[in-house]
C-alpha cells in the first residue's frame, strides 16, 4: 500500500472536511445561542418564546432540508465516481424541491398554532412565541437555498465555502440583533421582533457568500454549471429515493423534539426556564458533532461512489475519534462549570421562578456531561450508514430514539410528577441505548453492498493500471 492510500479516509483527510463544517455548525449555535442569550435579559418568557417559536418553524423546513441535503452524499458519489457534470445537476433539483416547499410550508402555520395550544404554553410566552414564528416562517427559503448551495460545496469537499458562509451569516446576525432587540446606534428597540429580523439578515448574508461562490467562472466551468440548470428525472429519483429518509427522519426528530420541549415547558415556568437553558447548553456540545457527521457522510458517499469500502470505514473510524475528542472537551465544561453556564442565562432582572430553576439546571448540565460520547458515536455511524446509501435504518433507529422519549418524558412530568431531573435521566439513559444500536447496525457491514451511483465502466489495457480517480486528483 502506497503512503498516498494510506492517508486517503485518515484523520488528516476527515479534519480537512469536517472542521470546516464543525465551524460552521458552531457558527449555527452561536447564532441561536446568542439570540436566547439576549433575550433573557429582557426576560426569561422572551427567551422560552425564542426556543419553542424557533424549533418549531425549524421542524416544517426538516423534511425538506433532509430531502435537499442528502444531495452531499449524491454529489460525493458522483464525484467520486469521476462524473462531475452531474453534481451540479445534483444542485439544480435539489433547489427546484426547494421552491416547490417554501408554499407548502408557509401555509402549515395553522398546524403549528394549533400545537401550540394542545400543550397549553402560558400566555405570557405564547404571544411574543407566535410574533417570532411569523417572521421567521415568511423567510424559510433563504434557509432552504442555503441548506442545497451547502450540500453542494460539501459534496466537492469545499467545506471552507460553508465554514465562510456560517461565519458571515454569525456575524451579521449577531451585530444586527444586538442593535434590534436593544435599539442601539439610534433604531428602535424592537425585542424580540428584532431577533427575528436579525436572524434572517443573518442567513441571507450567509446564502449569498455561497451563491457567489458557486457562479465564480472557475466554479463554473469546473462542474460545468450553464448546462445544469434543468429538470434531470434521474438524479431527482435518486434525491428522492435515497434523501426521503433523510427528510423523513429529520422531519420526525424534530416533532418528537418540538414536543419534548412542549412538555417540559407545559410543566411550568421553572421547568421551561431549566429546560431552555439546558437544551441551549446541549446544542452547543451536540451540533458542531453534526459538522463531524457531514464529513463522514461526505467521504464515505466519496469512496463507496469509487467502489473502495474499506476506505470509506476507515474514514468513518477517524470521523469517531474527532468526535471522541470534541466529546471530551466538553465532558470537563459542563462537568466543571455547570453553575456559571446557567448563569449566562441569568434575566436582567432575576426573580423567584430563575432562582428555583437554578439549582436543577446545574443538576441537568452536569448529568448532560456524561452522555456527549454517545452522541458522538450516535452522529458519526449514522452519518456514515447515510453516506453509504443505507438511509432506511438511519432513520428507523434514530426516529425511534425521539418517539420512545416522548410518551416516557409524557408519563413521568404530566402524570407521575417525577420532576425534571428523573426525567433527565431517561433521556441520558435513552441515548446510551439507542447509540449501541445504530453501531450494531454499522458493524453489520450491510452497508458494503448498497450502490448509488452506477460505477463508469473501465476498460483493461495491457501493461496499464486502470483505476478510479480519487477526490484529490478532480
Amino acid at each position: 500500500m502506497t503512503g498516498d492510500s494510506q492517508k486517503k479516509g485518515g484523520i488528516k483527510e476527515m479534519v480537512a472536511i469536517a472542521l470546516p463544517m464543525v465551524v460552521s455548525q458552531a457558527c449555527y449555535t452561536a447564532m441561536t445561542f446568542t439570540d436566547r442569550m439576549f433575550l433573557s435579559r429582557l426576560g426569561i418568557d422572551f427567551m422560552n418564546a425564542s426556543m419553542v417559536g424557533g424549533l418549531t418553524v425549524f421542524m416544517m423546513m426538516t423534511f425538506f432540508l433532509g430531502l435537499t441535503g442528502y444531495a452531499t452524499a449524491v454529489v460525493a458519489q458522483y464525484l467520486g465516481a469521476g462524473q462531475k457534470d452531474q453534481c451540479a445537476v445534483v444542485l439544480t433539483q435539489a433547489v427546484i424541491i426547494a421552491f416547490l416547499a417554501y408554499p407548502l410550508i408557509f401555509f402549515c402555520r395553522p398546524l403549528a398554532y394549533r400545537l401550540f395550544d394542545i400543550f397549553g404554553i402560558m400566555p405570557s410566552q405564547l404571544v411574543p412565541q407566535k410574533l417570532y414564528f411569523d417572521i421567521l416562517i415568511g423567510a424559510v427559503i433563504i434557509t432552504l437555498l442555503r441548506s442545497c448551495l451547502s450540500a453542494f460545496f460539501s459534496g466537492v469537499g469545499k467545506t471552507k465555502m460553508v465554514m465562510m458562509s456560517g461565519l458571515t451569516a454569525m456575524s451579521v446576525n449577531v451585530i444586527v440583533n444586538y442593535i434590534l432587540i436593544f435599539g442601539k446606534f439610534g433604531m428602535p428597540a424592537m425585542g424580540i421582533r428584532g431577533a427575528a429580523y436579525g436572524t434572517i439578515i443573518g442567513s441571507a448574508s450567509g446564502l449569498a457568500v455561497l451563491l457567489i461562490s458557486y457562479l465564480r467562472k472557475k466554479n463554473f466551468r469546473k462542474f460545468n454549471v450553464s448546462r445544469s440548470f434543468r429538470f434531470n428525472g434521474e438524479v431527482m429519483r435518486k434525491l428522492f429515493h435515497f434523501g426521503y429518509p433523510a427528510g423523513l427522519e429529520m422531519f420526525l426528530n424534530l416533532l418528537a423534539f418540538d414536543v419534548i420541549v412542549m412538555i417540559f415547558h407545559s410543566a411550568g415556568a421553572v421547568a421551561a426556564t431549566a429546560s431552555t437553558i439546558v437544551f441551549n447548553w446541549d446544542m452547543v456540545s451536540f451540533v458542531p458533532l453534526l459538522g463531524i457527521e457531514v464529513g463522514v457522510t461526505s467521504l464515505v458517499g466519496r469512496y463507496m461512489g469509487a467502489g473502495k469500502p474499506d476506505t470509506a470505514h476507515k474514514a468513518t473510524m477517524s470521523g469517531l475519534k474527532l468526535g471522541m475528542v470534541y466529546s471530551a472537551l466538553v465532558f470537563i465544561l459542563f462537568a466543571g462549570l455547570p453553575g456559571m453556564l446557567a448563569e449566562v442565562f441569568r434575566p436582567a432582572a432575576a426573580g423567584s421562578i430563575f432562582a428555583a430553576a437554578l439549582p436543577v439546571t446545574v443538576f441537568m448540565i452536569r448529568l448532560a456531561s456524561i452522555y456527549v460520547l454517545a452522541e458522538a458515536v450516535f452522529v458519526v455511524f449514522i452519518g456514515a450508514l447515510r453516506g453509504a446509501g443505507d438511509t432506511f435504518w438511519a432513520m428507523f433507529i434514530s426516529v425511534a430514539l425521539h418517539w420512545v422519549l416522548v410518551p416516557i418524558l409524557y408519563v413521568m412530568l404530566k402524570v407521575l410528577n417525577t420532576g425534571l431531573e428523573v426525567a433527565w435521566q431517561a433521556v441520558v439513559g435513552m441515548f446510551f441505548l439507542f447509540s449501541v444500536f445504530v453501531y450494531l447496525r454499522y458493524r453489520s457491514g450491510r452497508w458494503r453492498g448498497i450502490s448509488v451511483v452506477k460505477l463508469p465502466k473501465v476498460v483493461s489495457v495491457p501493461g496499464i493500471i486502470n483505476d478510479f480517480h480519487e477526490p484529490s486528483d478532480l
